[in-house]
């Protein structure tokens, strides 16, 4: 089972480098989200929200399967050397449905975060290629009651991180290929709906990994260190409130994502992140259209070790701070429809000593939404 796992996440997990993220978590899960810039703790988008809060899977009156996938593009370069990861993939699909007597339930297979560059063979920036990848497999569970739910989503991630270099563009890694893992985590969360207002709140639970022979190699070979291989996706909390006005609403969340607190993150000297976004979407029935706000601080930070100062801004460059979003949702039928986002990171800009790095994002997402 565990080899099977793998060999699916492996397939479609071809996330390859830095996409419209909030460090190396993307700012949204699904062409809803994303159209609001990720904002989605108190609104709900159905099946979607089995990530972003499982509580509002509670507003899928039948079942809904949606599926789909995200377009990335991403711009980035270090001392004026372009990085050749500049397109990936991906994947989405999930599933809720009402069992009855409030209960809802669903499935859901998510490609959640990722970062890389590719150097290779240019002579400079050491030739530095990284490759984090990751894939989270959930089961959303929901209880409805009045105005008033919450839900629980249990996380299976998969993770796979591949790093390689030439110290001083001289001396080769003596890391051997993708290491790969599969942890359990979780997210939950309630929310709750009056006729024109809601708010919500949200957990998600730190989910360590450990990628043998990466880390440790990689801080071993530039003399940072002896340090193990332990790279933590942080713990997160939020809450969000939104406002309807007839057709039309509005919504705002908070986040905190705790990098500082994550094994591998903090060797790096990551901060913790205040992520702010605002949405916006006009259902006029047939079709829909949103927008929205995404800003973070980037949780890259000066460091006193230049040498963790080129590995950040090189191999890890989560620099991009805002993100732009617009999308829309065309209904062909009661039960079928599509749905896209654009969303837009412009360039951020970071030098730390020598290191100068650039880096820019813009991606596209479509789905299919289906109600049965």
């Amino acid at each position: 089972m565990r080899t099977t796992v793998k060999y699916v996440a492996a397939l479609t997990a071809i996330a390859t480098s830095l996409q419209a993220t909030n460090g190396d978590n993307f700012i949204g899960i699904g062409a809803k989200t994303r159209g609001m810039a990720g904002t989605s703790i108190a609104i709900s988008h159905g099946a979607e929200s089995a990530l972003s809060n499982p509580a509002l899977i509670s507003s899928v009156s039948q079942s809904e399967v949606s599926f789909g996938g995200t377009i990335l593009i991403p711009s980035v370069e270090t001392n004026g050397i372009e990085s050749d990861a500049d397109l990936s993939v991906a994947p989405a699909i999930a599933i809720a449905s009402n069992m009855g007597n409030g209960v809802y339930a669903g499935i859901g297979m998510w490609g959640t975060a990722g970062m890389g560059v590719d150097y290779r063979g240019t002579g400079v920036n050491d030739d530095m290629v990284t490759n984090l990848q990751l894939m989270q497999f959930g089961v959303p569970l929901a209880y409805k009651t009045g105005t008033f739910s919450i839900g629980l989503t249990p996380i299976l991630q998969y993770g796979a991180l591949d790093v390689s270099y030439r110290v001083n563009n001289a001396t080769p890694s003596t890391t051997k290929g993708a290491a790969q893992d599969l942890a359990f985590g979780y997210t939950i969360g309630t929310a709750c709906a009056l006729e024109n207002f809601s708010a919500g709140i949200v957990y998600k639970s730190p989910i360590k990994m450990n990628y043998n022979g990466q880390i440790s190699k990689m801080l071993g070979d530039y003399g940072v260190g002896t340090y193990g291989d332990d790279l933590e996706q942080p713990s997160e909390y939020g809450a969000g409130i939104a406002y309807r006005m007839g057709k039309s609403v509005i919504g705002f969340d908070y986040k905190r994502i705790n990098w500082s607190d994550a094994e591998g993150y903090k060797i790096f000297g990551w901060d913790d992140q205040d992520v702010y976004s605002i949405g916006y979407e006009h259902d006029a029935g047939k079709w829909a259209v949103r927008a929205g706000y995404n800003y973070a601080k980037s949780p890259i930070a000066a460091q006193a070790n230049s040498t963790v100062n080129f590995l950040n801004l090189t191999g890890f460059p989560a620099i991009v701070e805002s993100h732009y979003a617009v999308g829309g949702t065309f209904r062909f039928s009661d039960r079928t429809s599509l749905d896209a986002a654009y969303t837009y990171a412009p360039e951020s800009e970071e030098r730390y000593g020598t290191t100068s790095t650039k880096h820019s994002q813009s991606a596209l997402s479509v789905q299919l939404t289906y109600n049965f």
